[in-house]
């Protein structure tokens, strides 16, 4: 099943979860507006931890799990941003999924 959200009169197509269908959809806007209804105003932060997530998946083709998101996120961002806590606070309730759906990717295989 798939729904639609609207962005300045542009209709875009998301799966059942709010991902979106089509990668290719994907702007700094949409971001803004997926991550609105999740409750999320973006800041510095989360652009770094959306663009981790772009770039692997531009390199691997898949969005990361939560223990390869942790990982991928301290060898590009320090120790100290990759960890679970830190994610959860940006992304609740559950980092890799969120984070994933507002950077315009698939959700990771193994998310609930």
């Amino acid at each position: 099943m798939s729904v639609a959200i609207e962005t300045k009169g542009q209709i875009l197509k998301v799966d059942k979860n709010g991902n979106l269908a089509q990668l290719s959809d994907w702007s700094p806007d949409v971001a803004k507006l997926l991550a609105r209804e999740e409750a999320i105003e973006l800041n510095e932060a989360h652009w770094e931890i959306i663009t981790v997530l772009r770039d692997f998946y531009h390199e691997y083709q898949l969005s990361p799990a939560m223990r390869i998101l942790v990982k991928q996120v301290a060898l590009k961002l320090g120790k100290e941003k990759g960890r679970s806590i830190y994610l959860t606070q940006l992304f609740p309730p559950s980092p890799a999924k969120i984070a994933s759906k507002i950077a315009g990717l698939p959700r990771p295989d193994n998310c609930l």
